[in-house]
């Protein structure tokens, strides 16, 4: 697990830290450990061309000091003094092992950035927010197009450090090396794509508990179900799905699949005639009701029962899926207000999510409920600008389970998970970045629901449920693409190999 902390239990972890020991040996931690990364990633320290960005802060300081350490090697290096001031001590440092230090302005520092072999980034750290200001932004630009090694300290300048979110110019690391914990901006979007490889250095902070996670394979691995041998269907849970429609039959194929591969014991399949004609075909091991035959314009399907009387007679399930191209006319809306009222746990994606969007007091309910929208999805739901859902990921998703009393499953290149402040899973929150932009393809959230909800109907919270079908939906994808393009039915197909990669970690 990658458990990140957010700036201000980073800082006090810092105080407490440095409160036990001799001035300045946190610091000189940090740069040991930036300095022997930087050692690794230099084709040979002797001779090779250095140049910090130092800021006024610890970052810069931090900066300074490994650079000394690559100095004393061989290294020919430059600091570029971008803050309004530096840190004293590591300039000291620095300059006594042969290193020198040049402001902005200076007419050598272009140049010296186009040839550096290697560029440490010290000019922001965890307490920047905003768009960086001058010389930073200039600075930050042309680091960008040097051919050396860029490598952020801490938190590339530009990252918001608590959010990911990025206004403006931001360094594009090659590296990033932080200290102490992860924080959250290294693991969600768009921060974590400026963050490159982010490897963590061990200083001694005892910061508490995490406020955001990342899943590796093994934490997956245990949240999976395994059958035993006294299993049947029923106790290794039955789902019930409502997806597709007369016109979106390939939304059921494909959430029926994800949730075949999601390891339930028994798929209860509802939709419209046509849409489960064709599961049949392609899933003869689902369980298949059909709805009521569609109505002539104007009449309702309910006419002659009611759509909690209709889910009656389905049969016992221990969980739903409902949305996946299901419609968003007021019979759709009947069935899913039906599936909201009783007290099983509930998944609600694409169509679904359309009706909530019109009807939010379906939502009060006290059984779990996940919702799994992409950013227009939740713009739709909540009134926030799409645009700023994309940059602010993990601020919106929060707000969303707050105000809507749900988990939310974000998706989009980072999938972010959160849960309300109120439930019994609420802390931490949880991030995938399993994902790869070939799933960026028509139905891939259908199988991605359809594997949730089985994850939900053997028993998995919804945050957990959530975490584990998009961290398989992700490994799915990347074995399915192998760098070449791939349908969401090629995702239906991997999910198997999938899990059994993660099982084997």
């Amino acid at each position: 697990m990658r458990d990140a902390r957010e700036v201000a239990k980073v800082r006090t972890a810092e105080a407490e830290l440095m409160a036990r020991l001799p001035d300045g040996t946190l610091m000189q931690r940090a740069a040991a450990g930036l300095a022997a990364i930087c050692a690794r990633l230099l084709d040979g320290v002797y001779g090779s061309r250095v140049v910090v960005l130092a800021g006024s802060g610890d970052n810069g300081g931090d900066a300074l000091y490994a650079a000394a350490r690559l100095a004393r090697r061989g290294a020919a290096t430059l600091a570029v003094a971008a803050g309004s001031k530096i840190h004293d001590g590591a300039a000291a440092d620095f300059r006594a092992a042969g290193g020198r230090i040049v402001s902005p302005d200076d007419a050598e520092v272009p140049a010296a950035i186009d040839a550096a072999d290697l560029i440490l980034d010290g000019m922001l750290g965890i307490g920047g927010h905003g768009a960086l200001r001058e010389p930073y932004a200039t600075l930050a630009a042309r680091a960008g197009q040097s051919i050396g090694i860029v490598v952020a300290v801490d938190l590339p300048s530009g990252v918001d450090a608590d959010t990911g979110a990025v206004a403006g110019t931001a360094v594009q690391a090659d590296v990033t090396v932080t200290f102490g914990t992860w924080k959250p901006g290294l693991l969600i979007d768009p921060g974590a794509g400026y963050a490159g490889v982010t490897e963590l250095v061990d200083i001694g902070l005892d910061p508490g508990p995490a406020d955001v996670v990342a899943a590796q394979a093994a934490d997956i691995a245990a949240l999976l179900p395994v059958p035993t041998a006294d299993s049947d269907k029923y106790r290794r849970g039955v789902l019930g799905l409502v997806s597709g429609s007369e016109q979106y039959t390939g939304a059921a194929v494909l959430s029926a699949g994800g949730a075949i591969h999601g390891g339930a014991g028994m798929i209860r399949f509802v939709s419209a005639p046509p849409a489960v004609d064709v599961v049949r075909q392609w899933w003869p091991e689902t369980v298949i009701t059909s709805l009521p035959p569609e109505p002539a314009p104007g009449a309702n399907r309910w006419q002659h029962t009611t759509a909690k009387d209709f889910l009656n007679q389905i049969g016992r399930v221990q969980a739903w899926t409902a949305g996946p191209g299901m419609g968003t006319g007021d019979d759709s809306a009947e069935l899913l207000a039906a599936i909201l009222a009783t007290d099983l746990p509930v998944l609600v994606d694409a169509d679904g999510l359309t009706i909530l969007a019109e009807h939010r007091d379906l939502l009060r309910r006290d059984a779990p409920t996940l919702i799994t929208p992409h950013a227009g999805e939740l713009s739709r739901l909540t009134g926030a600008d799409r645009a700023d859902i994309e940059a602010q990921r993990l601020t919106h998703a929060r707000q969303a389970a707050r105000d809507l009393g749900v988990t939310v499953l974000l998706k989009g290149s980072t999938t972010v998970i959160c849960s309300p402040p109120d439930s019994p899973w609420a802390h931490p929150d949880r991030v995938n970045s399993t994902g790869t932009p070939w799933l960026a393809t028509a139905g891939s959230g259908d199988v991605l629901s359809g594997l949730a909800g089985a994850l939900l109907a053997q028993g998995l919270n919804p945050p957990d449920a959530a975490a584990a079908a998009a961290f398989l939906h992700g490994v799915a994808a990347r074995q399915a693409a192998d760098d070449a393009p791939i349908g969401a039915s090629d995702l239906v197909r991997a999910l198997p190999g999938a899990i059994r990669s993660v099982q084997d970690s």
